[in-house]
């Protein structure tokens, strides 16, 4: 049986504490008023700021003295208001980011799970107990991912979801979009939050009962739980992959209401897949390291397996990021390109910086199929992998949430620690509820004896 560790206990939960503080820090540090704003554009653009922000600062000096003083103090108005809901959604965004990062953590590690169930694959049912571990972070993800929905949408305590401003849909109103108000059936508070309530319903389910059965097969003396796994797996995936894409447009296309993709399901499964490959091996080696070796019979054939799949996963997330890019940009339609557009101006480096980590590196160091056999080649490619995919997301939402005015600052790094924080201690916690190696798993015996 594992042992949850005091020292890795107090690490997430210092984790969490510090993460806690930094983002309440980061509420109370956004602006209030659009006077305050107002003040801070003044200041950047006296200290050199970029020309949205010394352009104002021109509105707001000329306003005092010509005859277009009141258009000018209108525009400045608009401005200063528009930059402090892009500000006011900064905290806002970087939680979001960070709880949907670890979010789909554990959903492409269920997705995983699921395919190995349903193929009744001999090479890793001793790593099952490692995936119910690490998917038992799943229902407390998607409730705080909940949460922050239902406040976003049915709260309106932020403006991250463009779509929710009543105004769009107003035809009397001067900020009326005749293309979100053509959406308004599938876009609207009330119908967006039943279906997040029915996706996560349908995998937290499969994630408890699918649990149930592996664990209950443990003191079984037939094999009806691994048979009833195996169909309640196959029926799963089936669901799984309707209910992914439509979460993928929901929860992260919905940010830019004006743009589509017929390939952003595939794309964002094809992250949160290799994600959760990676977090399975990474704690794999953690709990076969040091003298204790909590998985005495798995393998560097069972970790060679998973890096081939992490280096697979990775190739082909990028075969979808490109064809993404490629059609948009061959076929050069204003309404598409311009997600591509202002990604490549304002995010330059964390767009082509998270193309590198997620493509270029895995490429380089997991091709090699020794490499793949050398845990802190491993280890090293996994953190990178990570990396790289918490930046795909933050590429997917803060555009669209914070424009031009993101950064890498306290609300994203509090936001990862809290998360990982609580992620840690989660996946371990659960670890500890049973034994690491399946008992009665019909293919246990093959699984151990793994070798190539």
């Amino acid at each position: 049986m594992y042992d949850f560790s005091k020292k890795l206990k107090l690490w997430a939960i210092g984790f969490m504490v510090v993460g806690a503080v930094g983002i309440i820090a980061g509420f109370i540090s956004a602006p209030k008023t659009v006077e305050e704003v107002k003040e801070m554009l003044a200041h950047d653009a006296h200290h050199g700021g970029h020309d949205a922000h010394a352009e104002t600062t021109h509105v707001v000096e000329a306003g005092h003295g010509d005859k277009a003083s009141a258009h000018d103090a209108h525009a400045d108005d608009h401005h200063a208001e528009h930059v402090m809901h892009l500000l006011q959604n900064k905290p806002w965004s970087a939680l979001y980011v960070a709880c949907f990062f670890f979010m789909m953590i554990a959903l492409g590690t269920l997705a995983f799970y699921a395919v190995n169930r349903a193929a009744q694959a001999g090479w890793s049912p001793l790593l099952f107990r490692v995936m119910e571990g690490i998917t038992s972070y799943l229902p407390v993800g998607l409730i705080i991912l909940l949460v922050i929905l239902g406040m976003s949408t049915l709260g309106h305590m932020n403006h991250i979801f463009a779509w929710t401003d009543p105004d769009l849909i107003d035809p009397s109103s001067d900020k009326f979009d005749k293309l979100i108000n053509n959406k308004k059936g599938w876009l609207n508070s009330g119908w967006f939050m039943v279906r997040a309530v029915i996706y996560s319903a349908f995998w937290i389910g499969y994630q408890i009962i699918s649990k149930k059965l592996s664990r209950a097969q443990d003191v079984a003396t037939d094999d009806s739980n691994f048979k009833k796994n195996f169909k309640l797996s196959a029926a799963f995936l089936v669901v799984f992959l309707y209910t992914e894409s439509m979460m993928s447009w929901d929860w992260i296309m919905s940010f830019d209401p004006h743009w589509f993709s017929t390939l952003f399901g595939w794309y964002v499964f094809a992250s949160m897949f290799v994600s959760g490959i990676t977090v399975i091996a990474l704690v794999t080696i953690y709990l076969k390291a040091g003298k204790k070796d909590y998985l005495p019979k798995v393998n560097n054939s069972h970790i060679h397996d998973l890096a081939k799949f992490m280096f697979g996963i990775s190739i082909f997330w990028t075969y979808l990021w490109f064809s993404q890019f490629l059609l948009i940009w061959y076929a050069d339609i204003p309404e598409e390109v311009t997600y591509f557009v202002t990604r490549i101006q304002d995010y330059n480096l964390p767009f082509f910086g998270m193309v590198a980590m997620n493509f270029i590196f895995p490429l380089l160091v997991l091709m090699n199929s020794d490499f793949k056999r050398v845990n802190w080649f491993v280890v090293v490619a996994g953190i990178v992998i990570l990396l790289g995919h918490y930046m795909d997301v933050y590429n997917m939402v803060m555009p669209a949430t914070v424009g031009t005015e993101w950064s890498i600052g306290l609300p994203e790094i509090s936001s990862i620690l809290f998360f990982l924080g609580l992620f840690i201690y989660v996946v371990f916690t659960a670890l500890t509820k049973a034994p690491l190696e399946p008992k009665r798993n019909p293919f246990i015996h093959e699984s151990e004896q793994f070798h190539y």
